[in-house]
């Protein structure tokens, strides 16, 4: 397959799936506001679907919807003065009374209505004449802030027409590789870096897919050199974007992967190299080699793998840092990370405590592992293993390291049926040294 072809697939395979299950939603929810508010059952008037989904930036698997529901002007004065929170459950009331077995609670700014695969958060707002709106916060007694969510979504929108329909591709490819890779970041921040990559260069203004390796491979390094800052301006609106945690070594990273696929075009492992940016959506090479077919006939091991994204939707927005402290019998603890990043040979006959060290993740929540034995070794034992677990307390898991390979741990947290963050760690295994006791 050319370049083009393969990147045309992957973008194909990113799309949103149920967007008419999220769009009966999205009416029902503006039908019992506006039966509250208004008298009416209208699923279409008086709201506005903003974030990822409003800017159509949103991908498969996507989680956290955003929904503004326009108030009468003539409701101003019931909730003016001091009550941002009686809105917020006025809204969560009118919600309920229409549908009373749906999940819905209040939040700081937002009503969240919870589902199978995505929940949607609700703002009641007043619009302005400006076209700006005023949102409740309850934070503190309560406060009225305001948002421009029709700047934003327009200043998107110019933006993709002046690049050739880029812009919108690339925050979806970004998307692909923060879910693969576990970068905490919001979809607003991932919009934002996307439109101020495009905005800064010419390159991709009338280029297509035959260029996406080019521009996945400038993005990154381009992501990669950003001077770290707390937050940004979101385009059109100049929203505030708070960084929750620093992306540029992964970015570097993936600049890097991006170099040897970019490298490896026309051979047949080019697929499987862009994979290792991108993760499951981009496409797998066709198998066409008759030896490797064969070979896979011979295959004498059962691959017990299972994969996270079979079980739930991946919709990274928060961060999650696994870590593993290995032990001898008598010895004391070391830390995983830091032996590797020392070069210090993980022997077998070693005890392991791998465990969440960093969450940023509000519970609840549950957390999940999967070990996943890798080489020749595992493959003549039989012992892929790879099955997702659920923690059965303290958000650690126990191993010992019998044999050599390189081995992966994977933690995942998952809320409200979304894995919301998630991490690996690589445990190389080397047999134990002659004489070593």
């Amino acid at each position: 397959m050319t370049v083009s072809e393969l990147f045309s697939e992957f973008v194909s395979n990113l799309a949103i799936t149920n967007t008419d299950t999220i769009g009966t939603r999205y009416g029902e929810l503006t039908s019992a506001l506006n039966k509250q508010f208004r008298d009416t059952d209208s699923k279409t008037a008086n709201t506005l679907q903003v974030g990822s989904f409003g800017r159509r930036t949103g991908i498969n698997g996507i989680s956290d919807l955003d929904m503004l529901y326009i108030m009468p002007k003539g409701k101003w004065a019931d909730y003016k003065d001091g009550k941002q929170l009686k809105l917020l459950q006025d809204a969560k009331s009118a919600i309920l009374k229409r549908y009373p077995s749906t999940k819905v609670r209040v939040d700081r700014l937002v009503v969240t209505v919870t589902y199978a695969n995505f929940h949607i958060e609700v703002q009641p707002v007043f619009e302005q004449d400006d076209r700006s709106y005023l949102y409740p916060d309850t934070k503190n007694g309560g406060s009225w802030k305001n948002t421009k969510p029709r700047e934003e979504m327009e200043a998107f929108a110019a933006m993709d027409s002046k690049k050739n329909a880029n812009l919108r591709r690339l925050c979806k490819m970004a998307r692909a590789w923060r879910n693969q890779h576990g970068v905490a970041m919001g979809g607003l921040l991932v919009d934002t870096l996307a439109y101020k990559f495009l905005d800064q260069t010419s390159e991709y203004d009338s280029r297509g897919y035959a260029s996406y390796d080019w521009l996945s491979r400038d993005f990154f390094k381009f992501l990669s050199e950003l001077p770290e800052q707390n937050e940004y301006a979101a385009p059109g609106s100049r929203q505030r974007v708070k960084v929750k945690k620093r992306f540029q070594r992964k970015a570097k990273k993936a600049y890097k992967l991006c170099l040897r696929a970019i490298e490896a075009e026309g051979s047949k492992g080019v697929n499987a190299k862009w994979k290792k940016v991108y993760g499951r959506p981009f496409p797998a090479a066709p198998i066409v080699d008759q030896e490797a077919l064969a070979e896979a006939a011979r295959m004498n091991w059962e691959n017990t793998e299972e994969l996270i994204e079979y079980r739930y939707p991946i919709d990274i927005k928060e961060f999650l840092k696994i870590d593993c402290e290995v032990k001898q019998s008598g010895d004391r603890e070391f830390s995983l990370r830091r032996m590797l990043a020392g070069r210090t040979p993980l022997r077998t006959k070693r005890s392991l405590r791998f465990h969440v060290s960093e969450i940023s993740v509000e519970p609840p929540f549950e957390v999940y592992w999967k070990v996943l034995n890798r080489g020749d070794e595992a493959r003549r034992r039989n012992c892929i293993r790879g099955q997702i677990m659920p923690d059965t307390g303290g958000r650690q898991r126990k191993e010992t390291t019998d044999f050599q390979g390189d081995h992966i741990v994977e933690c995942y947290c998952v809320k409200d049926g979304v894995v919301v963050a998630k991490d690996r760690i690589l445990v190389p295994i080397i047999p134990e040294a002659s004489g070593d006791e």
